[in-house]
């Protein structure tokens, strides 16, 4: 199938397609005359990436989990570097959250002094 027909099954845009196969996430076959081919196989690519982009992934992330994309994953990736790789995301997401908790108490404070200057 060609690339716009794949959009339409994933349900996604051709951009994002492209955007993936430059991201390493997709390797479609080149036609002589230089358009994409792509198999059945592609669409249920195409739908675990969107989501385990959708869930936090990065694109890098995506990729450590090709082996897992030829399966159904919307109950949860099955492969063996799944775990690890959503482990690591997770704890990046901890240490950014914590981070964003302390901004936002120096902000708070910071309001507080403010607004009682103004009072």
């Amino acid at each position: 199938m060609l690339i716009g027909e794949l959009a339409n099954e994933a349900g996604t845009t051709i951009r994002a397609l492209r955007y993936y196969e430059q991201q390493g996430l997709l390797h479609p076959r080149r036609a002589p005359n230089g358009y994409r081919e792509y198999d059945e196989t592609a669409v249920g690519q195409v739908v675990n990436i969107k989501l385990l982009l959708s869930i936090g992934l990065t694109a890098n992330d995506v990729r450590a989990l090709l082996p897992c994309l030829g399966q159904d994953i919307a109950d949860g990736p099955v492969c063996p570097s799944s775990a690890r790789v959503i482990a690591r995301r997770l704890t990046d997401v901890e240490e950014k959250i914590a981070a964003l908790d302390v901004v936002r108490t120096r902000l708070t404070e910071v309001l507080a002094q403010a607004q009682q200057l103004v009072r």
